[in-house]
């Protein structure tokens, strides 16, 4: 379907590129460029717009250009005014609607370079006094381009929508591990049963269990914060393959400098702008980083959803806040939905860390030509898991509540509680109390006790909270039962075992 078109034939305004003249929306801020792209382009269903740090970091760049351009003598200071003005309307949330070309697309990004020169220059002409499309008074291509190439401009927008989306994933992150570690206070008392290999395991809190997710969560934020100044390295001044054909030699510099008065970052203009413009290194680590804050995020989410199962047949031992009906056929069943959400996210992420793999591994020569689908699986990626962050947060772990009954009553019952026994009765006596109470459902204290191996009050002190969870360390010497009193007890329990079975 042509753009241009409409069924009320709406008036259009001519435009020419080097393969013809099209006629363009007279209203369109886009112009001939986008209108074959869009053609060209119709994959993803979804413009370039749906990434508004994407569509600032473009404002930015040629903004910073301009400014730059100014500096040394290349570009009118008239033209320069308007087109920064334009550009901040952008950046102020106006026009993303104009950014029409596909997030997929063919060129290495010159679509999407080509729809944010159009739309600059078009407000820009308007800022002027001028009709949108009258180019003999300000270029798409002449002004708003001048000095640059989609080469070095679309990267750098890329990296910086990048930079913006990571800050705001690094800050929510800071927050679910904030909500972990309130749980974790509130929880500091509640004694559950450990589990390793889905089997019952030593003693701890759930307050243990929370802070653990809680620092989880925190070093993978700061994993994501060091991939932040990798993204300040920039190309600007490379020009179409890294020689700075047709910019001024000063070019680089002036609008490094620019850039980093606009952004509040130190960009860094990288040491071989021929490496720089082919390498697509720095999206893998982005990505790898992304990643493995997904996949922990879903291991944590795993949990959520193992410790809440039931309510009657599973674990039970947290009651997550019920946000919907679970089923239509089941009434009152409810889904763990929040943290299945989350781990939809992070099978999502990393399917497209294999495409900004492959992607940057299927560059050629002086140019990686599928930066458009590793902007946007990255991009995708750091919004769909900051706002599944945020509704992890606020839609399950603030509300989540322990199911104390069945904490305590597993942990009364858990024969896991003997490993902390062994100090003071030995390996031997104590595998054989496990597998008496197993046997015989007595709990540990009761055997331990009645085998004369401690009484009723060290039991107590060694079985306490604090201890079984490491809370309060073991700082003084601790008598070990001896083999003897070892083998008096294994053979009071089988003559116990055979009165029992001669009865």
């Amino acid at each position: 379907m042509d753009p241009a078109a409409s069924p009320d034939s709406s008036p259009t305004r001519r435009e020419t590129d080097s393969l013809g003249s099209r006629d363009v929306p007279v209203d369109a801020y886009w112009g001939i460029h986008t209108l074959r792209a869009v053609e060209n382009f119709p994959v993803a269903n979804r413009a370039i717009s749906v990434y508004p740090d994407l569509v600032n970091a473009l404002a930015i760049v040629k903004q910073a250009a301009a400014r730059a351009n100014v500096e040394i003598g290349v570009l009118d200071p008239r033209k320069a005014h308007a087109i920064e003005a334009a550009c901040e309307e952008i950046r102020g949330g106006a026009l993303h609607d104009e950014f029409r070309v596909g997030v997929i697309q063919g060129g290495a990004g010159t679509s999407t370079n080509m729809n944010s020169n159009e739309v600059i220059a078009n407000r820009a002409l308007e800022l002027l006094g001028y009709a949108k499309g009258d180019y003999e008074h300000l270029h798409p291509i002449d002004d708003v381009n001048r000095s640059q190439s989609t080469n070095d401009t679309y990267p750098t927008a890329v990296k910086l929508a990048m930079s913006f989306a990571l800050a705001t994933l690094v800050d929510e992150l800071g927050r679910v591990a904030a909500s972990f570690a309130a749980k974790g206070r509130e929880f500091r008392d509640i004694l559950k049963v450990g589990r390793t290999q889905l089997q019952d395991a030593v003693p701890m809190t759930l307050g243990q269990e929370f802070t653990g997710f809680a620092h989880t969560i925190l070093e993978d934020q700061q994993r994501l914060r060091d991939t932040l100044p990798l993204l300040a390295e920039i190309n600007l001044g490379a020009t179409a393959i890294g020689t700075g054909i047709t910019a001024d030699a000063r070019y680089a510099e002036a609008v490094r400098r620019h850039l980093s008065d606009l952004t509040g970052i130190e960009m860094v203009t990288a040491p071989d702008l021929i490496e720089a413009t082919s390498d697509a290194g720095v999206f893998m680590t982005v990505s790898g980083a992304l990643k493995r804050s997904a996949m922990k995020l879903s291991k944590i989410c795993n949990d959520l959803r193992l410790l809440s199962s039931g309510p009657q047949a599973g674990l039970g031992e947290i009651l997550l806040p019920p946000r919907q009906a679970g089923s239509s056929i089941m009434p009152g069943k409810v889904n763990p939905v929040i943290p299945e959400v989350v781990n939809q996210v992070a099978f999502a992420i990393a399917g497209s860390d294999v495409t900004v793999t492959m992607a940057a591994e299927a560059g050629q020569l002086q140019l990686n030509a599928f930066e458009p689908v590793i902007a946007n699986s990255v991009l995708q990626g750091l919004g769909w898991l900051t706002r599944a962050c945020e509704t992890l947060r606020e839609n399950c772990i603030d509300g989540i509540q322990p199911n104390t009954g069945r904490l305590a009553q597993q942990v009364e019952t858990n024969i896991g509680v003997v490993t902390a026994l062994t100090p003071y009765i030995g390996y031997a006596a104590a595998a054989s109390i496990a597998h008496t109470a197993l046997a015989t459902e007595t709990s540990i204290a009761t055997l331990v006790v009645a085998a004369g191996l401690m009484s009723a009050e060290q039991v107590e002190h060694v079985l306490s909270p604090a201890r079984l969870s490491g809370l309060e360390a073991i700082t003084t010497s601790i008598p070990v039962v001896t083999a003897e009193q070892i083998s008096k007890h294994l053979a009071s329990l089988d003559q116990a075992h055979a009165d029992e079975t001669a009865g």
